[in-house]
């Protein structure tokens, strides 16, 4: 342990001790927003992300402890484990160092120069490799002629000996860090279009003859071109200078000018075309997709962060609209805590009459009377087709101005709406109410709604297909526990998805929670989730924190403020003669509280400083307010856009090439990271966020390909 905790504290920066508490917690089942939020004396005040790659760390050791303890079996076993071998193996905490150790001896399939060595011609290749200018290596192989074993003549044995000497070269490490080295400086990657595929691939037609040092390459064109390459459009190489490679492996190999020297300049160049270059290269496809994966998942966790944390609406009661032109808008009116109401479909883009009356007079008719009946506060529709139709339709007729109309995504709505998830909470409705019903619950919460969906499915990421899935997955979940603990949850309206999330819960406490709730009734403390079956301390303890209660008990219920630390609260209310609610409600009773009065052995003052911020704020929503947004009626569709416009718009993707901007034309903008400011910008988080509200530039539009260029200088 203590050597883990060393290792991990060089490598991230952060104190031993505080790496060592961090280990000890994780180990004792606390969870990462946990230990952030509620044990900040023990990390010395550690964030989430410091928090995790601590976890990631110690993970990445261990697994590499496993692995060392195979590799000492696997050498033991061939009786060639000496005591400087083991001690270097025990002493290298790095995975490709490990390997290059290993090499010689891991098993493999047979060689060609394993026959060799099976023909006995180990020691002609050792004679060889002395380069000893007084050495007559024709003669001395003529010694090795054995027709039983198939060496029939001297050249066939000099041959085995030198396949012998070729893999000795490769499995050196001197060897491949040669070309490490160079690759690290040289390597290019090039891309060519498989013949006969131009047509096809046109999508890839920028890496048709496509090349770039593999160092510059930005993710997502090593992304792209690798993609082409899996769909039998590239064909992609990666390459470094092979005759400085091929120099400098003679420099390491090859003394003097003699017979047996030029044998083995012959097993250098011989050992570099068939076996080291094709390792190397394979090595670094294998690392640089590893960098783009990496980048295209961070960029995809940002992403999703920032959706997940988009303002909510809050607890209003919501009209919410699936647009659609033939097959009509499917309506639904949902209660203030996102419950079914009513629903039913109009038919407003329809032409023709129903009766006297227009099936857009009867539509308009329809939804001012649900908009009285249900005492609507609030409209949501979907961004899909008939959007912009839809939205104008009902800003046309009228309604109340307290009615807040608002255009929501519907990206992975039709992903829900067949779920499992889906089904369980509308086992009655079909798909398209089912769809109707999330977008308007994305509107009052969209972590809520949003948690239930493959966050793969929500549109926010660049080439999720094609990264290390096992890594997205991981990384993507790992944001959706951080987002939802950050916010905390209603214990008494929380779905069980939402709950799923919480730290220390699970599926099954969640759907616990759900039942005991079904069966007593809303909870009326915290105490009372020590009842739910299977919710033991540990769970309580790493949950508690993170779930509120309105007009409970106890006004502590509501805040982010631990069970744990109520003795402190309680007491710094008597000491001031005055109730809890008292402490929450007046700041100046707050600001005469001296904190140094209540630091001891367990709690210090990072932990008192989040009390006092917590009842100042108890149950106060952490994401920002929700603002009303509306695009330019003067354009509906690609056709009605021209260059040097100037659009609102939302920002509705970011990529590590600049953002997709939709200014409400069914197609989304791109915004090049070179149009984002007047100066330099490496990453575009830098200057947008999910959902921001924009104005940009119109600097072309490409009608034939569906394409609108976009820029954000000088607006």
């Amino acid at each position: 342990m203590d050597r883990f905790t060393r290792l991990i504290s060089d490598s991230t920066g952060v104190s031993y001790q505080s790496v060592g508490n961090t280990i000890d917690l994780l180990k004792e089942g606390c969870t990462i927003p946990f230990i952030s939020r509620y044990r900040k004396e023990r990390t010395g005040g550690l964030d989430e992300v410091q928090i995790g790659k601590i976890n990631d760390e110690y993970e990445r050791y261990q697994e590499l402890e496993k692995r060392k303890e195979t590799i000492l079996s696997t050498i033991e076993s061939q009786g060639a484990l000496t005591d400087a071998l083991k001690e270097r193996i025990l002493n290298s905490w790095d995975s490709t160092e490990l390997e290059d150790i290993y090499m010689p001896y891991k098993p493999k399939r047979r060689t060609r120069a394993q026959i060799a060595r099976e023909k006995g011609l180990g020691p002609l290749a050792d004679y060889i490799l002395l380069q000893d200018s007084n050495n007559d290596v024709n003669s001395y192989a003529i010694g090795f002629i054995n027709y039983e074993k198939g060496v029939e003549s001297k050249e066939s044995a000099i041959q085995g000996a030198l396949d012998i000497i070729a893999e000795q070269i490769s499995e050196d490490e001197r060897s491949r860090n040669i070309l490490r080295n160079n690759f690290n400086h040289d390597a290019i990657i090039i891309s060519k279009v498989v013949k006969g595929k131009e047509e096809e691939g046109q999508k890839y037609r920028d890496y048709f003859d496509f090349s770039e040092k593999l160092s510059r390459c930005a993710s997502h064109r090593i992304l792209a071109i690798r993609r082409g390459e899996n769909e039998g459009i590239l064909r992609v190489s990666i390459s470094g200078d092979d005759d400085l490679c091929l120099s400098r492996l003679s420099r390491q190999w090859v003394r003097g000018h003699n017979e047996s020297s030029n044998y083995v300049e012959e097993a250098v160049k011989d050992s570099f075309k068939r076996l080291l270059k094709p390792s190397i290269e394979t090595e670094y496809s294998r690392s640089s997709k590893e960098r783009a994966d990496n980048a295209a998942i961070q960029i995809f966790v940002k992403n999703l962060e920032q959706l997940l944390m988009s303002a909510p609406l809050g607890e209003k009661r919501v009209l919410a609209i699936d647009p659609g032109f033939r097959t009509g808008c499917k309506t639904v009116c949902l209660d203030r805590e996102g419950n079914l109401l009513h629903n039913e479909t109009i038919y407003p883009h329809t032409p023709g009459y129903t009766g006297s009356m227009t099936n857009r007079q009867l539509a308009g008719n329809k939804i001012w009377t649900l908009t009285k009946q249900y005492k609507t506060e609030a409209i949501s529709i979907g961004n899909g087709t008939a959007s912009r139709e839809t939205e104008s339709f009902i800003r046309s007729l009228n309604l109340p101005k307290s009615i807040e109309i608002y255009v929501v995504s519907e990206d992975g709505a039709s992903i829900y709406s067949a779920s499992k998830v889906a089904r369980e909470e509308f086992p009655d409705y079909d798909v398209t109410v089912r769809g109707a019903v999330s977008i308007g619950r994305r509107l009052m919460d969209p972590l809520a709604e949003l948690v239930k969906i493959d966050p793969s499915s929500l549109g926010v990421g660049q080439y999720q297909k094609d990264v290390d899935q096992g890594a997205l997955k991981k990384n993507l979940d790992q944001t959706v526990v951080s987002c939802v603990n950050r916010v905390g949850v209603n214990l008494n309206t929380a779905s069980k998805h939402l709950l799923t999330y919480i730290s220390g819960l699970g599926p099954q406490l969640a759907q616990n929670i759900v039942d005991y709730r079904s069966e007593h009734g809303a909870f009326r403390n915290r105490k009372e989730l020590m009842n739910v079956p299977r919710m033991g301390a540990k769970a309580f303890e790493q949950s508690a924190g993170f779930l509120r209660i309105r007009d409970g008990e106890n006004p502590l219920d509501n805040s982010g403020v631990h069970p744990e630390s109520y003795p402190i609260v309680e007491q710094m209310a008597k000491d001031n003669s005055c109730s809890v609610t008292d402490i929450i409600s007046d700041s100046g009773i707050r600001s005469k509280i001296d904190l140094n009065k209540y630091v001891n052995k367990n709690v210090g003052l990072p932990t008192l400083n989040d009390i006092m911020e917590e009842l100042s704020k108890p149950g106060r929503d952490p994401r920002q307010k929700l603002k009303a947004f509306a695009f330019s009626d003067a354009v509906k569709s690609l056709d009605d856009v021209r260059e040097g416009m100037i659009l609102p718009g939302i920002v509705t993707n970011i990529t590590n090439f600049g953002c997709f901007v939709d200014v409400g034309v069914h197609t989304q903008g791109l915004v090049h990271i070179s149009q984002l400011a007047n100066r330099y910008v490496g990453d575009p988080t830098e200057v947008v966020n999910l959902h921001q509200h924009v104005e940009v530039k119109v600097i072309e539009v490409d009608i034939s390909r569906g394409r609108l260029s976009l820029s954000m200088k000088d607006v």
